[in-house]
């Protein structure tokens, strides 16, 4: 049986992680953490059984407590709550699904504990990766990649085990629902127009950066320490059907590709049962429906915040950081109805160049740039 715990269990990843789990049985779920959702985590404990369970809150700790009274489940809260179900003895695989920054600390904690991490969180390479991938191969962890995009490059570069083989990584992109508009068209979006994606069923947050392109300039940031490879060796072609999930080329000219129906449960379960591979019920790719396929190249004008990504890319240091965080309060703000769609990269743009980038950060400095971050944020209104 294979042990593991999940961080965010009621977020979109992890449900879809615990969806993976049902239809195997030979996977054990030891710990179970969430933010807010007790309806919920209240039904996955007693649909799983975990021995340990958080929620962010002590308050919402409180209720689930007194809620599962009945079931010998332990229910902890906090940063320390995270930090033990990501350290307990009994995991092995930690799934890190959790959203924003808060998963860097549980995240190091696992690896210091010997336990391989299938990462969903991509705050966790963005702001630390040079924190993460070191420490990793420190201590013999393995660290798998959840997301689809990451997960294609990391399945199609199976077979070959030389870094200098590697020309380039295609890291592809829907072009989400504003592909083909210009800045003029994208001056009165509203939140429910950000969020009708054309492919992917996704969290608000997640639909919305794909909206501007800003989650692919994440996911270039962490291809960049996922893979180690320069950042301008990770280039993205946008690729409308989402059937290309992304590509690598190698120094020979052979470019190898992982195409797939857009469905996060295949790369969720190859990195829980890695290297293997099993059954997985769902649609499957019908060419003589799709007949083409199209590759177009981004709009990094309109899209500006996938520039800015590569900027922050470049630099390194603090700066994706300020990236990220301005990015999360930006959107929060927008999705509240607060700022415009397009002031979201107009805030990342001031924050970054606001900034006075620290070369090589440590735990410390990361969080306390995004708290500076959202500081300058905040002050501006």
């Amino acid at each position: 049986m294979k042990k593991i715990a999940i961080l965010g269990s009621t977020g979109s990843i992890g449900t879809q992680t615990l969806e993976v789990i049902r239809e195997n049985k030979d996977i054990e779920v030891t710990g179970l953490a969430a933010g807010t959702n007790v309806d919920l985590l209240e039904k996955q404990i007693r649909e799983f059984q975990p021995k340990l369970v958080a929620m962010w809150t002590e308050e919402k700790a409180k209720e689930l407590k007194s809620r599962i009274r009945d079931l010998d489940v332990k229910v902890v809260s906090g940063m320390d709550g995270l930090l033990e179900i990501a350290t307990m003895e009994e995991s092995e695989i930690l799934v890190t699904a959790i959203v924003g920054m808060i998963g860097i600390r549980p995240t190091i904690a696992a690896i210091k504990a010997g336990k391989d991490i299938a990462l969903a969180n991509k705050e966790t390479l963005v702001t630390a990766g040079h924190i993460i991938m070191p420490l990793a191969k420190e201590c013999g962890v393995k660290i798998l990649p959840v997301d689809s995009e990451h997960s294609a490059i990391f399945q199609s570069l199976q077979g070959s085990h030389r870094k200098n083989e590697l020309k380039k990584i295609l890291l592809t992109a829907s072009g989400g629902p504003f592909r083909g508009k210009k800045q003029e068209d994208l001056l009165n979006i509203r939140v429910e127009d950000a969020l009708k994606h054309p492919n992917w069923a996704m969290g608000r947050k997640l639909t919305i950066d794909s909206s501007t392109m800003v989650n692919k300039g994440l996911e270039v940031m962490e291809a960049r320490w996922f893979f180690n490879v320069d950042i301008d060796d990770v280039q993205v072609v946008v690729q409308p059907q989402s059937v290309i999930h992304s590509m690598v080329e190698y120094v020979d000219g052979a470019v190898i590709a992982q195409l797939g129906t857009p469905d996060m449960k295949l790369p969720i379960q190859y990195a829980l049962y890695y290297p293997e591979r099993r059954f997985l019920p769902g649609e499957r790719v019908d060419f003589w429906s799709i007949g083409h396929l199209d590759f177009e190249k981004p709009d990094m004008d309109t899209f500006y915040g996938l520039a800015l990504a590569y900027e922050a890319g470049r630099c390194g240091g603090t700066l994706p950081t300020v990236f990220n965080a301005a990015n999360e309060l930006a959107v929060s703000q927008f999705l509240n109805r607060e700022i415009k769609y397009l002031e979201i990269t107009e805030i990342i743009e001031d924050c970054m160049k606001a900034h006075k980038t620290i070369a090589n950060p440590t735990v410390e400095q990361i969080l306390d740039t995004e708290q500076e971050t959202y500081d300058r944020i905040r002050s501006r209104r």
